[in-house]
């Protein structure tokens, strides 16, 4: 397969109905806030939902979450320890090489040498950093969220407490009643080159954020509540890029329309998109 030979930049918009697209366990879990009032969405859940589709795909998982994983294993270390030569290298402590285990797991994975990972276990003999192509960042609302919160209430005790109710009967769920959110990222040639990120991981990585929010449901997000509206896709002619990520990423701007005051859906935003010379652009409507 052909290691990625040039630069790409993507930007994705999503928007969010009535859902919580990621929780601040800091604070009761509400929808995570700035000081601003402009809702984010963490690097780490926006990684966490590709690796999901890429799994969906049939791809290996190196980070697998629990309720997820596909292979019967309960850690990290397990995973490493699954694959003989990992074991062997990891457990060599006169001849760990710490190169040939990055090549490995790189090889064995598709998230590893997408974003990278740190192997620093308990019971391995060497450390081992791998810095991953595909960077992305956390996602800003365009506009300040409101977030609502709902009193919620069980039809039945968890456990008996004399006949009265539990104290956890009752609880409470936050939402945002609308918010469009829009994220950026890039993947970098130079560190493809390391890790042996190949065009076709490219291809399945913009797969995975058309469908980002496929399979994501759960009672804080219903399904449809979260929806991915555009990606736009830039291919650079070369490894340095014709212009740099932060003035391709500006060249997409999201505003409201002059005549909306509280936006509702992604129809109420214009966005405009600026050329630019010598970089292929695919604007991708979400599914």
């Amino acid at each position: 397969m052909t290691i990625l030979t040039h630069k790409i930049d993507f930007k994705v918009i999503a928007s969010v109905t009535n859902a919580n697209p990621n929780g601040d366990p800091l604070n009761g879990n509400r929808p995570r806030q700035n000081f601003e009032g402009y809702g984010e969405i963490s690097d780490v859940a926006i990684k966490r939902k590709i690796r999901n589709r890429l799994q969906d795909m049939g791809e290996r998982i190196f980070v697998q979450s629990d309720d997820r994983a596909d292979d019967g294993l309960k850690s990290l270390k397990d995973r490493v320890d699954s694959v003989e030569e990992l074991k062997k290298i990891s457990s060599d402590k006169k001849k760990a090489d710490a190169t040939r285990f990055s090549e490995l797991a790189c090889e064995t994975w598709i998230d590893t040498r997408s974003f990278g990972q740190v192997f620093a276990f308990k019971g391995l003999e060497l450390s081992v950093g791998v810095r991953g192509p595909v960077s992305i960042q956390m996602a800003i609302s365009v506009d300040p969220i409101d977030v609502n919160s709902m009193q919620i209430t069980k039809s039945v005790n968890s456990v008996n407490e004399g006949g009265g109710k539990s104290s956890d009967t009752m609880g409470t769920k936050h939402f945002v009643d609308f918010g469009l959110y829009v994220f950026n990222g890039s993947i970098n040639v130079q560190l493809a080159e390391k890790t042996s990120f190949t065009e076709d991981d490219a291809e399945k990585i913009k797969q995975a954020l058309i469908t980002l929010f496929e399979n994501d449901a759960s009672s804080a997000r219903p399904d449809g509540s979260m929806a991915v509206e555009k990606v736009y896709w830039w291919t650079h002619p070369n490894k340095m890029g014709k212009h740099s990520s932060a003035k391709v990423h500006r060249s997409v701007q999201i505003e409201k329309l002059p005549e909306i005051d509280r936006p509702k859906s992604f129809d109420d935003y214009q966005v405009t998109v600026t050329p630019l010379e010598g970089i292929e652009l695919a604007e991708i409507e979400g599914l």
